[in-house]
């Protein structure tokens, strides 16, 4: 197969044909308009241009080890709906992972964001305060879970976050190692990485890590290979003494740091720690001078129907870490602790080029508003029940026969799972009979049915986490689609 290439009228085109019949007239193709060297050049060497087909181009340019729900490109959203190049709109129940809990664009806050853009957009926190910063420590103080975290830092992401939170843990208590929960997820930069034990996936071949790390039991059955129905002072009971083992033989109070935890498991399942274990916790970081790190990266601004997930246990956290909904979409994230704590680090030691950015600082202002302006906790309570219903009703339907063994979840941080032919003998809800892989099927027929929704964990899971103010009707229309998808992929299976 040969290929001929011309310009005709400023236009690259192009003909293939057979090398053993070539024909007079071959019929030929336009590959770029207008013409361009460069253009006619990538054609000639087997390339598409971004022009010619956006998802190709990405395929080829963006780094392998990106994972992607859809292959497709997103252009615009809108409230609770995205739109694609191909014109293709869904409905979004992943807000980007937990971060446009207000839903996309949001207009004040997307509007907060644009004027501070006309009048400030850098201001590198080593140079000076910058007034963004102080409107949003001033609106955040009377949020905060406890009046003694009034001590703040901002960064980019969840993951810088928590590599602060370490740094300020280790220098606060002159410890080093830090303790961990099974199934936590923290981050994939490299300290981040080390505490994260929701899936190997995220440290495969990145070994070794930061050193200085030991994970303990989460209160959830599947990791104590105990029956669903097991009660939660039974589970409180077993993680603890793990915990009181792992100080013994493992890494002595003397040399413990902190204990770090997302109160709702996120990655690892959306599993919600009992308020029992959390206080528990309290009392050990108490008793040894171990420092408490709640991660509210995804669990936090209003995704349980609090503003803070720890507000059910009334735990006070040393260090608290907050990202993803702050700032609805622009990148922000947040290290508080109490003055106590913070001024023992010396000035320095903490920084960064992009560290709380005035426009994210400005765009999490608004954040702060839209929530009492709009009541958005009490939108979340309705909407979490009608949402709970539906999926427990779901679970009892004869079609589904079954196959989901757990509804569980808070607010808008709610969770389906599904038995699996696949896991381990020694795990109570193995079901041979299952079909394969019914959390993954489930979620790609739900994109195909119109909808945006994601997996988690190790286990068969579907976590739902729609905009907070997310309305009856798409609430309904949701469920809906999920429904459907559930019930044809178990009747094709």
């Amino acid at each position: 197969m040969l290929t001929r290439f011309k310009s005709v009228s400023g236009r690259y085109i192009k003909a293939a044909y057979n090398s053993r019949t070539t024909p007079r007239n071959p019929v030929y193709r336009i590959i770029c308009e207008p013409a361009s060297y460069s253009a006619f050049k990538t054609h000639a060497q087997g390339y598409v241009t971004a022009a010619d087909d956006p998802v190709a181009f990405g395929q080829r340019h963006v780094t392998k080890g990106i994972g992607r729900l859809t292959e497709a490109v997103m252009t615009r959203g809108e409230g609770s709906y995205v739109h694609f190049h191909d014109g293709l709109r869904l409905l979004d129940f992943t807000c980007g992972i937990g971060v446009t809990n207000l839903g996309h664009c949001h207009p004040k806050v997307s509007k907060a964001a644009a004027d501070q853009c006309m009048e400030l957009v850098h201001c590198q926190c080593s140079i000076s305060f910058h007034d963004s910063t102080i409107r949003l420590i001033e609106k955040l103080i009377p949020v905060m879970p406890d009046p003694t975290l009034d001590s703040f830092y901002f960064w980019n992401s969840g993951s810088e976050a928590t590599e602060a939170a370490v740094k300020m843990a280790r220098v606060i208590t002159g410890k080093q190692n830090i303790i961990c929960m099974q199934g936590g997820y923290h981050g994939r930069t490299y300290g981040a990485m080390a505490l994260t034990r929701s899936k190997t996936s995220y440290s495969e071949g990145f070994f070794p890590l930061m050193p200085g790390v030991f994970s303990t039991p989460f209160p959830f059955w599947h990791q104590l290979g105990v029956a669903p129905n097991t009660s939660e002072e039974e589970l409180v009971r077993s993680t603890l003494y793990q915990l009181d083992l792992l100080l013994k033989q493992q890494t002595a109070p003397c040399d413990t740091a902190a204990i770090i935890i997302e109160p709702v498991l996120g990655e690892g399942g959306y599993v919600s720690a009992p308020s029992a274990f959390l206080k528990g916790l309290r009392d050990v970081c108490d008793e040894h001078g171990i420092l408490l790190i709640i991660d509210e990266v995804q669990s936090g601004f209003g995704r349980t129907g609090k503003m803070f997930n720890v507000e059910y246990s009334r735990v006070r956290p040393d260090i608290m870490v907050m990202a993803k909904g702050l700032a609805n979409g622009f990148p922000l994230s947040c290290i508080v602790s109490r003055r106590e704590l913070t001024d023992k680090l010396k000035p320095g030691s903490m920084g960064g080029t992009y560290a709380g950015n005035v426009v994210s600082c400005a765009a999490a202002a608004a954040v702060v508003d839209a929530f009492q302006e709009e009541n958005i906790l009490d939108n979340v309570n309705a909407r979490s029940k009608e949402l709970l219903v539906a999926l427990k009703e779901l679970q009892t339907c004869p079609e589904v026969g079954g196959n989901i063994v757990d509804v569980r979840g808070q607010g808008l941080m709610v969770a389906v799972e599904f038995a699996s032919p696949s896991y381990p003998a020694q795990d109570p809800v193995l079901n041979r009979s299952a079909p394969n892989n019914l959390a993954s099927r489930v979620a790609k027929r739900c994109v195909e049915k119109g909808m945006l929704i994601l997996t988690a964990s190790v286990y068969e899971v579907i976590r739902f986490i729609p905009p907070l103010n997310v309305t009856r009707e798409d609430l309904r229309k949701g469920c809906e689609v999920f429904s459907e998808a559930v019930e044809e992929i178990i009747r094709e299976a």
